[in-house]
């Protein structure tokens, strides 16, 4: 793996009388000593004329890899040519003298001083103006170096292990362009769900290969531990970041005919993806990208990455009352659905009828109400007649009087109750909980827009009965729904800090707890999360915590920069980005690295 050069034709200059001793002795101890000191002296060296890498490892200010990284001191010399070319966060290859390599990427450039002089002096400054070229040779240009792994060869496969060695001075520093060794330096998956390519500064990673690109994929295999897509991601992005277009490309690989997991009862089943969209944009992924030309298609197929529209897509319409639905650009099949209130004791969900914050106190007594309700009018019992029941002003005095619930209380319930929109429950559409083989489909995507809907009250009722619905049934042990239980799920919410905010009510609390739980038991329960936001600052966090892959386009906002806890210097870079450049953070996938996401949409996007 390593090249120090072919020293063959290396000859030291050796005057006239050392020419003769050399001579009379070829085999002095002396000679052999010069000789070895010679070879040290030479290691990472190149024949004159045959110039290779950029520059080469210094020991001027020290030489030093430690456990501490602040103690390791790695710094390279680059030479003039190679200047302007050398980009913070390149990677760089640093042979051992044994067929081991250290892998590391460039933290910090500077210029220092070649001499002892001065140059911060009136005679000086006016000298640099009257010369039309900067002298590189005047200056020396430092690389400082931060060690990533060592890579080697072990049974014909490269291998990583931490950086354990220091290298020798004077050993060549080069750029990495080989595929293998940038994945294995960084640990990348050879294969998985594809995210972008590898980028330093805005600028794809080029290697020697076809296509000339790293591709970086996500870990998706049991063989290689859980599949990472059950343990959760984060898109966060502000607007005009891209993110829309990153995660339709990133949910279309998850929609891949070949793609399929293993389940307890020994089917292997491929994913179903339920898609929360709040602008209507994802059932446009039914549709080919007309924009798509055949070249840039091949690339795809070369690179293994799926695309098209895809025929298995069905948009999921909420129905609330007075209030129609478009639909005009996407050809995905629709079919409206209503909540029928009768969830709210089927799968435990009280607080959807709270309209405001309920306290500690009014929580217990909304439970009690519905309880009461739910027994006497059984579990068909609708929203109107709820609201009727809440009418009853002997209902009110007999909880009263049996000190059950107060009557300051009870008005306080039934104010909230009230508070809700109309026409959300119990609408002239098939309930949702007769569509399950409609809302989760082995290979198939259903989009639940909620563009349409009147108000953000309605949207957040919507989302959180039919996310939560999903929850309960891949939770529990006596589902309602055995095809939801059953069936690998991906769950999509764009702009999730709307609905998984940590907020000091009751119902929010409950929301945060379930979700919570259903991140945690995600790995067993074959459920993963996919939030998409552009305030991640605002997801709860015990939700957030539970997040392993965060895929981090432009933010401009601090608070949101710092939230997503990356490492500082991907975070530094995060709001200068262009659309579509990304950091990845998968401590379980890879080193963090840049990515450059596909130019094109793989489906259809936009007007």
């Amino acid at each position: 793996m390593s090249d120090s050069g072919d020293l063959g034709d290396f000859t030291d200059y050796v005057g006239d009388d050392d020419a003769s001793a050399a001579d009379a002795s070829d085999d002095a101890p002396a000679d052999d000593a010069r000789a070895d000191e010679a070879e040290f002296e030479r290691y990472g060296t190149e024949p004159a004329g045959a110039d290779q890498g950029l520059g080469t490892v210094s020991v001027s200010q020290g030489l030093r890899v430690s456990q501490d990284g602040d103690e390791t001191r790695l710094r390279a010399f680059i030479t003039t040519g190679n200047r302007d070319s050398v980009r913070l966060g390149s990677y760089l290859l640093v042979p051992y003298p044994d067929d081991e390599t250290l892998f590391c990427s460039i933290a910090a450039l500077e210029y220092a001083q070649e001499f002892q002089s001065d140059d911060a002096t009136e005679i000086h400054a006016r000298r640099q103006m009257r010369r039309e070229e900067f002298e590189e040779r005047d200056y020396k240009f430092m690389a400082e170096l931060e060690p990533v792994a060592v890579i080697y060869e072990e049974g014909g496969e490269l291998k990583r292990r931490m950086t354990d060695r220091v290298p020798k001075p004077g050993a060549l520093a080069r750029e990495a362009a080989d595929e293998e060794q940038i994945k294995t330096g960084l640990k990348i998956p050879g294969d998985g769900v594809f995210l972008g390519h590898l980028s330093v500064g805005g600028e794809k990673v080029r290697t020697a290969a076809e296509p000339p690109t790293v591709d970086y994929r996500v870990k998706d295999e049991y063989a290689d531990g859980d599949p990472l897509v059950f343990r959760h991601t984060l898109v966060a992005g502000g607007t005009g970041s891209g993110k829309t277009h990153a995660s339709k490309n990133v949910l279309r690989q998850y929609l891949d005919s070949d793609r399929s997991y293993p389940m307890d009862d020994g089917r292997d089943v491929s994913p179903a993806v339920v898609q929360f969209d709040p602008q209507d944009e994802y059932a446009q992924m039914h549709d080919d990208n007309p924009d798509m030309d055949d070249e840039f298609a091949r690339k795809l197929d070369r690179e293994g990455i799926a695309h098209g529209g895809h025929d298995d897509t069905v948009a999921l319409v909420p129905v609330e009352d007075g209030v129609t639905y478009g639909g005009e650009n996407h050809r995905a099949e629709q079919v409206r659905f209503t909540i029928p209130f009768s969830v709210v004791d089927e799968y435990d969900m009280p607080w959807l009828v709270a309209g405001g914050g309920l306290n500690d106190n009014q929580y217990p007594a909304l439970l009690t109400l519905l309880n009461r309700f739910f027994s006497d009018y059984g579990s068909n019992g609708t929203y109107e007649e709820f609201l009727t029941y809440l009418d009853d002003p002997g209902l009110q005095e007999e909880l009263h009087e049996s000190g059950r619930v107060h009557e300051a209380t009870f008005d306080a319930v039934k104010r909230r109750v009230r508070g809700i929109p109309n026409g959300i429950f119990d609408q002239d559409a098939r309930p949702i909980t007769e569509l399950d083989h409609e809302l989760v489909r082995p290979g198939g995507l259903t989009v639940v827009p909620t563009y349409h809907l009147s108000t953000s009250r309605a949207k957040e009722m919507f989302v959180l009965a039919v996310s939560s619905l999903l929850v309960d049934d891949k939770l529990s042990n006596s589902p309602q729904s055995q095809r939801i239980k059953e069936t690998p799920l991906v769950l999509g919410m764009d702009e999730a800090h709307n609905f998984l905010s940590e907020a000091d009510t009751v119902q929010a609390r409950k929301v945060v707890q379930k979700f919570t739980e259903a991140a945690k038991q995600g790995r067993k329960e074959r459920l993963g999360l996919f939030l998409i936001t552009q305030d991640p600052q605002d997801i709860a966090e015990p939700v957030f915590k539970q997040v392993n892959t965060k895929v981090v386009l432009n933010l401009g906002d601090e608070d949101a920069i710092s939230s997503v806890n990356i490492p500082s210097e991907l975070a530094r870079k995060v709001p200068y980005m262009e659309k579509g450049q990304m950091v990845v953070y998968s401590p379980d996938n890879s080193e963090p690295v840049e990515l450059i996401g596909l130019s094109e949409c793989v489906t259809r996007h936009g007007e």
